[in-house]
């Protein structure tokens, strides 16, 4: 589908009816910016994608068993700092209690408010602080406050993550925009880190639950850091209808150009995501065809985005094809190896399962240049594989294995 929508400015508050807030209250300790605010001026519904792992923050299973229920959602608070994960009956108590303070302090329901939640493993909420800040953050929301809301999510991120599109329907303007984070501990089996967005079309609750699932799948579900999921990955979408068009209740040429809108600002958080990994240098872009179904592909890109053979190569600048093949070969795929291709950039060094000759230092200076441009479009290693013939097609995002990701997660606590 070809793109019609434009990018602009706003973030998750560019759509209509939206305010949001990020300030310091006082969770972290290096006096950052740490509590989120999103809230929709009318009811809005949501869809959620969350973490498989069975160690899981109070949050997810907050927000779970609230979602089951269908409910009018109009606010959304992430709190920075502490995970509030594997903290027993103690942590299940403070995410409700999180929950009736901030709908006091709104004056509705707690059945209305989603809650999230990332910083330390096996560390409660700073329940206080947070009690003192709740009041404040509900003072600060603005209709510009997508910024700051994307600041004060982050943890070891070092760059905010956004974006909003904007497309027309019915003569109309239909807003998506986003915000995630994630930096370390990023191995998804759903969507990954945090991640937000706001839309202001019409849509029934159903078909946006199964559009968020798809656009997870091909995007969030694809990036890779380091195999590690976490304990609070969420990914959250709250539609509005405050745009005004007709509602959305199944599928045509209409829910298409809306999910397609939502995979957009999907995939773009979660490349920023794998670009911001800890210690990395450069994005690593894996595209894998000739599987019969999309999701071997996907499979295939994702473990060879994932192989730390591949990602320390990367790092050392070091066009070791070889590692690309071993991860694909062992991505549990069934595949013919001597149907196997692997280009990188636009150096074709394996075709039908044959090695071929090429100039490893140009290789080398590839791999080199998109180090140099971390955080630009320039900054990505791509890497093609072809299997087969069939149809199949996947791709995958994930970022190099440098000696700085040892050095930030061995000091993580200390």
């Amino acid at each position: 589908m070809s793109k019609d929508w434009q990018e602009i400015s706003g973030g998750i508050t560019a759509p209509k009816g939206y305010r949001a807030a990020g300030i310091a209250v006082g969770l972290k300790l290096s006096g950052s910016p740490d509590l989120t605010l999103i809230y929709s001026d009318a009811d809005a519904i949501a869809a959620g994608v969350f973490t498989t792992s069975q160690v899981r923050a109070a949050c997810i299973d907050y927000c779970r068993q609230l979602l089951a229920k269908k409910p009018s959602i109009r606010a959304i608070l992430c709190n920075s700092g502490q995970a509030n994960a594997a903290t027993g009956a103690q942590g299940l108590e403070d995410t409700l209690t999180s929950a009736k303070w901030l709908a006091k302090s709104l004056d509705i329901p707690t059945s209305s408010i989603l809650l999230a939640s990332t910083g330390v493993i096996g560390q409660r909420i700073k329940m206080e602080a947070l009690e003192r800040g709740i009041p404040k953050v509900v003072a600060a929301l603005s209709p510009d406050g997508g910024e700051q809301a994307s600041l004060s999510i982050l943890t070891t991120d070092l760059v905010p993550k956004s974006i909003a599109l904007e497309t027309t329907i019915d003569n109309r303007p239909v807003r998506i925009g986003g915000i995630s984070k994630g930096s370390g501990m990023i191995h998804p089996n759903m969507a990954t880190m945090l991640g937000f967005i706001t839309c202001d079309a019409a849509i029934s609750t159903g078909l946006w639950q199964q559009m968020l699932c798809r656009a997870a799948d091909k995007s969030f579900n694809q990036i890779t850091v380091d195999g590690d999921t976490s304990t609070n990955d969420c990914l959250i979408a709250l539609a509005n209808g405050q745009s005004r068009t007709p509602a959305i209740t199944e599928d045509g040429p209409v829910a298409q150009k809306l999910e397609a809108m939502l995979t957009e600002v999907c995939q773009y958080l979660a490349k920023a995501i794998a670009r911001d990994g800890e210690g990395a240098t450069c994005l690593i872009e894996v595209r894998v065809s000739g599987t019969n179904e999309d999701e071997q592909a996907r499979l295939v890109a994702k473990t060879i985005a994932g192989s730390s053979l591949v990602k320390s190569a990367i790092f050392g600048r070091d066009p070791n094809w070889g590692r690309i093949a071993a991860a694909a070969g062992r991505a549990g795929v069934l595949f013919d190896q001597n149907d196997l291709s692997i280009t990188l950039g636009d150096m074709l060094l394996m075709e039908n399962g044959q090695p071929l000759t090429f100039d490893r230092q140009s290789a080398s200076n590839y791999l080199k240049s998109a180090a140099s441009g971390a955080y630009l479009k320039e900054d990505t290693v791509l890497i093609t594989v072809r299997l087969g013939n069939g149809s199949g097609s996947g791709i995958a995002w994930g970022c190099d294995l440098s000696y700085d990701y040892v050095k930030i997660n061995a000091e993580y606590t200390t």
